[in-house]
């Protein structure tokens, strides 16, 4: 199976966020603030206080009052799952479905939280074995392209 789940804890879409967020700013940031996580998900600060709450008690988060946001090693390994199915999801609407990139990443944002490990899997084993075909950029899904630009099967 190339898809796992890490964690049996059911998060809700917006606590899947916020770790999230957290993970992503930490890539480019040493420390992470409550602020930059508002600012990163355009929410008000109150909110990112509530939902911190809410990850510390799930032994996601570890926070000192008025200090730095730090991932747990299980907050960690979940929020990488998250950004992976995100940039996956991703992936193979732009390079399967030809969708745009600001549209792609949308809606990846929107469909992460609910997707199955079985199509998540699927989509997984679809890109690879488009990346993995001998000849190159299939024919066929150049041919997908032409008809999603013109409407019609190329010649």
């Amino acid at each position: 199976m190339i898809w796992e789940v890490v964690m049996d804890k059911a998060l809700s879409q917006s606590l899947e966020d916020y770790l999230e967020a957290i993970y992503i700013i930490s890539l480019d940031n040493k420390v992470v603030r409550v602020k930059e996580v508002a600012g990163f998900l355009d929410v008000r600060t109150p909110s990112v206080v509530d939902a911190i709450g809410k990850l510390i008690e799930n032994g996601l988060v570890n926070h000192e009052k008025y200090g730095y946001l730090d991932l747990s090693d299980e907050g960690n390994k979940l929020a990488r799952m998250i950004h992976l199915k995100h940039e996956k999801i991703c992936k193979f609407f732009k390079d399967v479905l030809m969708v745009s990139d600001e549209v792609s990443r949308k809606d990846a944002c929107k469909i992460e939280h609910y997707i199955s490990k079985e199509t998540m899997n699927h989509m997984i084993g679809f890109i690879k074995f488009i990346e993995s075909c001998p000849e190159g950029y299939p024919e066929w899904l150049k041919h997908f392209k032409y008809f999603l630009k013109h409407g019609k099967r190329p010649k």
